[in-house]
């Protein structure tokens, strides 16, 4: 495997400098870039579509546009072959891909943890309970945390039922469980006259970051100044959106008009509740923070999992050069 060689300090500081003088650019000169999300507009991307609506990207020099997801959209692929200049993805995710040659790596995140849950019917007290019974789950989950529930619990795949994205086989049979975000699924459960209880993932040892800033290394080599540039007008994206979500919100509706009010300020309310963005180490450095330390922890996590082997280089998934120095703090209420 091919080592990611990290630039000198002093390129984040040229970088840093570029990006200042980009503005002074024409419409016409500015860089076209694309981010491509995980999943439809929602308010989990709000920060990106934030710094969209308030023009901090055409602020910063750049030429943004996002590019929504979907269940059968392979984001990674994207990016790798050029149809997107940055991804929204997954720490684990990316250390397998690396680990089979494709060459991204993370330069911020946007959750220090990760909104992942599993939702059961009422009298289920722990996920312990839940060994044995059907449960509801995606294709990815299997390359991601269902290894994790069967390494720590004791689950098997022959719990696993095809997951269709409805909460409707939940609502159906009250002997099933299924996986969803919290921000999302509960409340739609709510809504039809259940009483979901959630067991957020985080809480019980699942310690991914979620919702990263994907690049590759061409851009990296190429375009330090442009990812400096995106990471910083996407974090200050964030702190205006935690502040005052109204302009981030009429993009995700005009993205997706599925998107309702109700839902939207569910999410907004289990963002902050659950301080996804705030929380840990960005409480004390700012959002959008990584560490090595908790790359470590991930990359420890994964191998004890048998996710991946302990000669696997995790550095390589990572480059913490464009948020050093930033520390984008949210406002106080």
């Amino acid at each position: 495997m091919r080592l990611i060689k990290l630039l000198p300090r002093y390129v984040a500081g040229i970088a840093g400098a570029l990006a200042l003088l980009l503005p002074a650019a024409h419409a016409k000169d500015l860089p076209k870039l694309t981010f491509c999300t995980n999943w439809f507009a929602e308010a989990e991307h709000g920060g990106f579509y934030q710094a969209l609506a308030t023009g901090l990207y055409k602020k910063a020099g750049l030429d943004v546009t996002i590019k929504m997801g979907g269940p059968q959209v392979n984001g990674l692929q994207l990016l790798v072959g050029g149809r997107c200049d940055f991804y929204m993805g997954y720490p684990m995710q990316d250390m397998l891909a690396i680990s089979h040659g494709l060459p991204v790596v993370t330069v911020a995140t946007s959750f220090q943890k990760d909104p992942q849950v599993i939702i059961a019917h009422q009298g289920t007290r722990s996920l312990a309970d839940l060994k044995g019974k059907p449960i509801l789950v995606s294709q990815s989950a299997n390359t991601t945390w269902w290894p994790w529930l069967e390494h720590k619990y004791g689950f098997a795949q022959s719990q696993e039922r095809p997951y269709t994205f409805s909460v409707a086989p939940f609502l159906h049979d009250p002997h099933v469980s299924q996986q969803g975000f919290v921000g999302s699924e509960p409340l739609m459960i709510e809504k039809e006259g259940g009483h979901p209880v959630v067991f957020l993932l985080a809480d019980h040892g699942w310690p991914m970051y979620a919702e990263t800033i994907d690049t590759t290394r061409e851009m990296v080599r190429k375009h330090p100044q442009w990812i400096a540039a995106f990471v910083k007008a996407s974090l200050e994206g964030w702190k205006s959106y935690l502040a005052d979500p109204a302009p981030g919100n009429r993009l995700i509706v005009e993205a997706d008009p599925k998107q309702t009010p109700a839902q939207m300020a569910f999410s907004m309310r289990m963002l902050k509740k659950y301080g996804f963005l705030t929380s840990g180490d960005a409480a004390r450095q700012g959002i959008g923070t990584m560490t090595n330390a908790r790359w470590k922890e991930m990359f420890d996590f994964m191998v004890a999992n048998r996710m991946l082997p302990a000669n696997f280089d995790y550095r390589q998934a990572y480059d913490l050069q464009f948020i050093r120095q930033l520390h984008v703090m949210p406002a106080k209420p």
